[in-house]
């Protein structure tokens, strides 16, 4: 991934953080996807937490980096 959309990402990441109750303890970028190591209450579940991540990461970066739907 190019470094555009590690700052795209990286952005959304943080906006999650201050909506939800999840920290990201470390983010990984791969050359074409990510992994994230999330922290969270346990009110979530894993699967909500997954669905929430990759809903509000995927409309940023599709947004802001219009070049990664190819």
């Amino acid at each position: 991934m190019s470094e555009h959309v590690d700052e795209v990402l990286r952005a959304a990441c943080i906006e999650i953080e201050k909506r939800w109750e999840i920290v990201f303890l470390e983010i990984g970028l791969d050359r074409d996807h990510a992994h994230f190591m999330i922290q969270s209450v346990p009110t979530y579940s894993p699967t909500r937490i997954v669905a929430m991540v990759k809903s509000v990461t995927a409309r940023e970066v599709f947004a802001k980096a219009p070049e990664m739907k190819e």
